[in-house]
């Protein structure tokens, strides 16, 4: 089956290669028998009929283009649909000449006449499986009829018409976009309707399967094959959708389209009639549906993307640089000339503030681009072209892997330099990071509501590839460009924002940033303290704070040069900086093996408890301190209070040194693969130890628990592991710096 990244596994996991490589399954009859009838027709030239052209691939950013590669390439491509696909898509539903009247597709009430509809969908007799390539060629005439009719209507008399059946999807205006568009002249209108379209189809599909089922599948392929939506709208109807949107052997719009396969002018205008004209149709029979059952369809909330103020990495995108864009798209080999009009209406789509539509056209040709790229670098021109149903396509997830299915080097990410490659894997993969094509392409997100921020971001980007793929004797004038520059410059040295390592390195800064917010804490004054009767003596904490001073100068030999750790374990502002100064250290992010993967979960894990620690002793210290100014405190909490305030003394350096020790651990992370399995186990083992540390720590110093006097001695014991593994040298930066020394 077909692997799209747009529809990969589940949300945020990382793309490997596929596991048999790209071993051929058998081929359905059908398109045996699609590829025997066609096989002397003429198709359209594609990278399969041209020899090498390719050029101007840089090695990488160093402040100016690096060495370029240059190939050649005969005659420019013309498409990147193959043979079988491009003659589904372009050629087989014009081949019945025969014209369908709308009164036979739809009753006078306006109903949609399935029946009509599901008749041409052709099944095979051996196994009532989808005849794909009949089905195909048998709804071409209905499909025109469709087109026609809908074209003859005025919005007014479509809003009467269908506006009441579009309410299911929850995006009535969208679809009626869509219908705007079919009248348009605008090469791209159409596949960017059905790019909408087909992801608000999906995530309005999903909110009805859940209406039966749990799980929403995650893949359209799954969601149209399962039997939660065969239920509510008929398997006969499931059939005709997967014959347009749902299967690798159909039509396959959504895929060809979202992956960039299909230029503008190959996507006829009929099946975005149809498919808007088939959502009414399933408005209609959910409506009955939930008559029948007496439920009621609850739509899901959209996402709303995470840190959005952490993408402000290039800067903002003025006129001058979108008409610079314009101008690089036309002469740079990283834009194939059919699909330039992409990168127009990509433009204009941005210069008038719709930014989810610029990103929706953008995107596909980022992969577009990559691919050729891909195919060039690696030799493989044939897979530029979309994949037979027999096989796989090459899309982003590929792309971006280390190695390929045969496992040699993928060559693209050497060409593109590891601060290109972290981009993509942060925009496009990381679980924590925005995920862009996937939340876009699912229907996930509020297009209206879509950031301004994301597609600068993209759009930047974009642009920076367009220029480095650009032949050097074209640029001259571009080279000292005030717009281009910049953006240059913030691409050669992005870092992952959204990889583990980048999120720990966060999670560390703002857990610092709350501890050092503990000596603003209100305090009694000590005279109110010294009018207590019966006032408890505070317990010792002079045993954790000596080992603490004590491992900390252990610590001092593994730091970076012009990085010191003084022996003042109650100095906040010292160890901030040196964790800021630590967190700038450069970790590479690219391909991390499993091992490295797992101990940063443990690391993240611990900082987690660490700052929820931070965060419970501000609390309880706030409203213990208001209590006791309104007298609101009796005898016991008032001693538990003071024993708390005893136990800051020692909980702030004990946790800033796990911060610490943290920090140097990770940046010696990638040595962990040098450990052989018992010292990794050995090592895992330490690790959860101090994570139970932690977690033990939240629940003592939780508002429930006030175990204050507990959490001393429960923290003293710990210090003492610390050391001694410490003494044992098994941590990460002693590993690393044995290494240094041989």
């Amino acid at each position: 089956m077909v692997s799209a990244s747009a529809e990969k596994s589940r949300p945020g996991a990382f793309p490997q290669p596929p596991p048999n490589g790209h071993k051929n399954v058998p081929a359905s009859r059908a398109t045996a028998r699609l590829r025997a009838q066609r096989q002397s027709e003429a198709f359209p030239r594609t990278c399969c009929d041209v020899t090498a052209r390719h050029a101007s691939l840089a090695v990488g950013w160093t402040g100016r283009k690096a060495e370029v590669a240059k190939m050649s390439i005969a005659e420019p491509v013309a498409t990147c649909l193959s043979p079988a696909v491009h003659y589904m898509v372009c050629k087989l539903g014009f081949e019945i000449k025969e014209s369908l009247s709308v009164n036979s597709i739809m009753y006078e009430n306006g109903e949609v006449c399935w029946k009509t509809i599901t008749e041409l969908v052709y099944c095979l007799e051996s196994d009532q499986s989808v005849d794909y390539i009949k089905s195909v060629q048998l709804l071409g005439p209905l499909c025109e009829s469709v087109h026609l009719h809908l074209q003859s209507l005025t919005m007014e008399q479509f809003k009467l018409q269908y506006l009441l059946w579009f309410q299911w999807t929850n995006h009535t205006e969208l679809l009626l976009e869509v219908f705007a568009a079919l009248q348009s002249t605008e090469a791209t209108a159409i596949a960017l309707s059905l790019m909408k379209l087909t992801s608000c189809l999906e995530r309005a599909l999903g909110d009805v399967f859940l209406l039966i089922g749990k799980d929403c599948p995650f893949l359209l392929r799954d969601l149209l094959a399962s039997q939660e939506l065969a239920k509510v709208f008929g398997q006969s109807v499931m059939n005709v959708l997967r014959v347009f949107i749902g299967s690798p052997c159909g039509l396959n719009l959504r895929n060809i389209l979202w992956h960039g396969f299909a230029s503008p002018q190959e996507i006829p205008a009929k099946y975005c009639s149809v498919l808007l004209f088939l959502t009414a149709g399933l408005g209609q029979l959910l409506r009955r549906f939930l008559l029948q059952t007496e439920t009621i369809l609850i739509h899901r909330p959209y996402i709303v993307f995470p840190n959005v103020g952490e993408l402000d990495i290039f800067p903002d995108l003025n006129h001058e640089a979108l008409s610079l864009t314009e101008e690089l798209a036309k002469i740079s080999s990283f834009v194939l000339k059919t699909m330039l009009p992409f990168w127009v209406a990509a433009l204009t789509a941005f210069r008038q503030h719709r930014y989810a539509d610029c990103v929706i056209l953008l995107l596909p040709q980022l992969e577009t681009g990559l691919r050729l790229l891909f195919t060039t670098v690696n030799k493989c021109p044939n897979r530029l072209l979309t994949a037979e149903s027999s096989s796989l396509y090459t899309t982003f997830d590929e792309m971006l892997t280390k190695q390929l299915s045969d496992k040699e080097i993928n060559q693209l990410p050497l060409i593109l330099g590891e601060p290109a490659m972290e981009f993509l894997w942060d925009f496009l993969n990381h679980q924590e990071g925005p995920r862009v094509r996937d939340h876009l392409s699912h229907g996930e997100v509020n297009l209206n509501e879509f950031p301004r921020e994301i597609a600068n971001q993209i759009l930047a980007f974009s642009i920076t590839l367009l220029y480095k793929f650009s032949e050097e004797e074209e640029l001259s004038e571009l080279k000292e460009h005030t717009v281009i520059k910049p953006l240059i410059s913030c691409a050669s040295c992005y870092h992952s924002q959204f990889h583990p390592v980048a999120r720990l390195k966060k999670q560390v800064l703002e857990c610092m940033k709350s501890i050092c917010s503990w000596p603003e804490l209100p305090v009694v004054p000590e005279e109110q303290i010294q009018e207590i009767t019966g006032l408890e003596r505070s317990a010792d904490t002079s045993p954790c704070i000596s080992v603490t001073t004590e491992i900390l100068s252990q610590l001092q030999n593994y730091l970076p040069q012009n990085c010191f750790i003084l022996n003042d374990p109650v100095n906040n502002l010292l160890t901030e900086k040196l964790l800021i100064e630590l967190c700038n250290t450069h970790i590479c992010t690219l391909y991390c093996p499993r091992s490295v993967l797992e101990i940063l979960v443990l690391l993240r894990k611990i900082s987690t408890q660490c700052h929820q620690v931070s965060d419970q002793v501000i609390a309880s210290s706030e409203m213990k301190y208001k209590q006791w100014i309104n007298k609101m405190l009796r005898s016991r909490q008032r001693h538990n209070y003071l024993r708390m305030l005893n136990s800051i003394k020692f909980l702030s350096p004990v946790l800033r040194l796990i911060l610490i020790l943290m920090t140097l651990e990770l940046i010696s992370i990638h040595t962990v693969c040098e450990k052989n399995p018992y010292d990794y186990q050995q090592y895992l083992k330490f690790l959860k130890s101090v994570l139970q540390y932690t977690e033990n720590l939240v629940t003592y110093t939780s508002p429930e628990k006030n175990k204050w006097d507990e959490s001393l001695e429960l923290t003293h014991k710990t210090l003492i592991k610390i050391r001694t593994f410490n003494e044992r040298k098994q941590t990460l930066m002693q590993l690393a710096t044995q290494i240094k020394l041989f």
